[in-house]
């Protein structure tokens, strides 16, 4: 059949609150024009992020039930434990409450002030608790995926020329690990190649460095390597994923990802002295060692997610339905990132709207104009995100990107839905000559996306 459909049938529904043009515009000048200080009632379509808005099986609902809420080794925490050993293979799993706990504990160890961290490109929680450290945050992914209109199969990758030079020009004692995010979320949502992690990981690991993955989305990289990369099409998902990570000394995982939860993390490593220190921190921040924040029911959840993530008819769906949007969009004049990522969809705002400056944040006026058209919920992904201050002068320097990311939750949305957010962004093209950019009034020092508020230029 042509057609992919959803590989699941709908249990249970939640109403969506339609609202008007005008509320709209309303709900917008008190939250500031950001999207994040929206409330999600006054939402239609909500794609601002895929972490934590999944919908859950009715197995996970099922082992919520079955939860062990002991303090100290319940069986939930074992279920747990074997599971991610068994996909990951790792021999210390560390839970934590979310992905960025897992950084801030993973970089509270390993990095002091001066060090530098390379990664294909970092993502906001990632670099932000790098330099909450007094570390740089090094991006250094191959040039020509900055090139957004060109189709390459793994635009992922990291330069792993570019990782030789940065060695030789800081030294290996300035870098305490190489990172490699799966799939590449700030770049597009693009996939990292098995040849490419490899690459990584044997150039690290000939200067002494450690090397992590960030795995939020393993199961969705992995599938891609599946579907383009040679020798790998007769290969399980769950075998390539295995490899993936026989690669690397240890990762970083938020589960309200490709664990298909609302919340939840771990941190995997095989150094033993090292996780000593990690479990240290997480008595002190987190929780004891077998439960990490969690309660024993979300332990149960991600043990269930992590498996059924890895099902090839909800890979198959998943990446077809992301695809679509892509395509429709893309086949109307529409710039995105192409290809289509696995999880989102990202609009090219920089192309969009030339005529709005980078410093007045084109992927802004673009998602707030999503919302003000139709109430879809999206997130920028330039230089409100990433743009940097240069030490020097202090003049902000743009983003290399100015993208509009539209994420989608799994298991959420139908078909539909999808084609709701086609019409609207088509409208939005239309009259796309007519908006104009945004000037900050408010931020935070770190993360500023999450709370800044703004005000048309």
């Amino acid at each position: 059949m042509k057609t992919i459909i959803e590989p699941f049938k709908i249990k249970v529904v939640e109403p969506i609150r339609m609202t008007t043009r005008s509320e709209r515009e309303r709900i917008l000048a008190e939250a500031g024009y950001n999207l994040f200080l929206v409330h999600s009632d006054d939402v239609l379509i909500d794609l601002l992020t895929d972490s934590g808005t999944a919908a859950m099986s009715h197995e996970q609902w099922a082992g919520i039930m079955r939860g062990d809420e002991a303090y100290a080794c319940s069986r939930s925490w074992y279920r747990f434990l074997e599971t991610v050993r068994s996909i990951f293979g790792f021999r210390h799993v560390i839970p934590t409450h979310q992905g960025r706990a897992a950084e801030r504990i993973l970089f509270s160890v390993l990095c002091k002030p001066g060090d530098v961290v390379p990664n294909n490109t970092h993502f906001d929680t990632t670099r932000a608790n790098i330099e909450y450290r007094g570390a740089e945050a090094r991006d250094l992914l191959r040039p020509e995926a900055l090139e957004t209109g060109r189709p390459l199969p793994f635009k992922g990758d990291m330069d792993t020329e570019a990782l030789e030079r940065l060695i030789d020009e800081v030294g290996t004692e300035r870098i305490p690990l190489v990172m490699l995010t799966v799939t590449n979320n700030s770049g597009g949502g693009q996939p990292v190649s098995m040849a490419n992690i490899r690459a990584v990981s044997e150039i690290a690991h000939r200067h002494g460095i450690p090397f992590y993955l960030d795995a939020c989305r393993f199961a969705e990289n992995a599938y891609f390597i599946q579907q383009r990369e040679p020798g790998y099409a007769d290969r399980s998902v769950r075998e390539i994923a295995r490899e993936m990570f026989s690669l690397a000394d240890g990762c970083t995982m938020s589960a309200k990802k490709d664990g298909l939860v609302n919340i939840g993390g771990f941190l995997c490593t095989n150094d033993d002295r090292l996780a000593e220190q990690e479990r240290d921190l997480l008595i002190l921040t987190e929780g004891f060692p077998t439960y990490g924040g969690l309660a024993g029911r979300d332990l149960e959840a991600i043990a269930i997610g992590l498996e059924e993530v890895l099902h090839e008819d909800y890979l198959t769906y998943r990446i077809a339905s992301t695809s679509y949007l892509g395509r429709r969009i893309a086949d109307a004049g529409v710039p995105i990132v192409q290809p289509p990522g696995g999880h989102a969809i990202y609009i090219d705002a920089k192309a969009m709207l030339p005529q709005i400056p980078p410093l007045e944040f084109p992927g802004q006026a673009l998602s707030v104009e999503l919302y003000h058209e139709a109430g879809i919920r999206s997130v920028e992904i330039g230089s409100v995100m990433f743009a940097r201050r240069d030490p020097d002068t202090g003049v902000e320097q743009p983003a290399p990107m100015e993208l509009v990311r539209l994420a989608i939750p799994r298991r959420v949305y139908t078909q539909s839905h999808i084609d709701y957010v086609v019409e609207a962004i088509l409208e939005v093209h239309r009259k796309r000559e007519k908006l104009r950019g945004y000037r900050i009034v408010h931020q935070a020092p770190f993360l500023r996306h999450f709370t800044a508020r703004f005000e048309p230029v």
